[in-house]
């Protein structure tokens, strides 16, 4: 069965909020296992690799408190407290994947889905926020110098706005699938 990351990072965003209001209420009986198999219940089939929830909001609210700690001077006219909550572990999942996950997760793979996640679940300037941010941690880590961004040889590039870039990109009618316009987040970002 091939396995669907999207939703795992949806049910890990589901998981790590839940824990943190959790938390924040004083409840006693908060347990994160419990929390995920929860709520992988209802999508197992679906999900397919239930092993990369666990890991990764483990991970994620294991290291939490590092991860402020990141992410603080890169938004610094936003306090870590002061952010929504669900846009605070966007961006901590974001981050996470980011210092992490290797080859694994491709950087820009794990900036896409941090600004799909922010579209979905945060308010309506969430995904620029965390597309913002999250651009800048890829930079303070020095992820512009992997293979990936190695690949993508300026050099190789049309200027842009030439005739020749402009004759291959499709008419804008509106309906930019998801794909297309999460490729034009992180792009943007970097």
């Amino acid at each position: 069965m091939a396995s669907n990351r999207h939703l795992g990072r949806i049910i890990t965003l589901q998981s790590l909020y839940e824990l943190e209001f959790r938390k924040k209420a004083g409840d006693a009986t908060v347990d994160l296992d419990t929390i995920i198999a929860k709520n992988i219940e209802p999508y197992e089939k679906a999900l397919g690799d239930t092993e990369f929830v666990y890991a990764l909001t483990r991970g994620v609210a294991k290291e939490s408190k590092e991860l402020d700690e990141f992410l603080t001077p890169l938004a610094p006219e936003w306090p870590i407290a002061d952010i929504a909550a669900i846009d605070r572990n966007v961006l901590r999942m974001g981050v996470y994947e980011l210092k992490n996950s290797g080859e694994a997760v491709p950087p820009k793979v794990a900036i896409n889905e941090a600004v799909e996640l922010a579209k979905a679940f945060g308010s309506d300037n969430s995904s620029k926020f965390v597309n913002g941010v999250l651009g800048t941690a890829f930079r303070e880590l020095g992820l512009e110098d992997t293979k990936e961004t190695k690949n993508n040889d300026k050099s190789t590039k049309k200027p842009a706005g030439s005739a020749a870039e402009k004759a291959s990109e499709p008419a804008d009618n509106g309906a930019a699938s998801s794909e297309e316009s999460s490729r034009g987040s992180a792009d943007e970002a970097l």
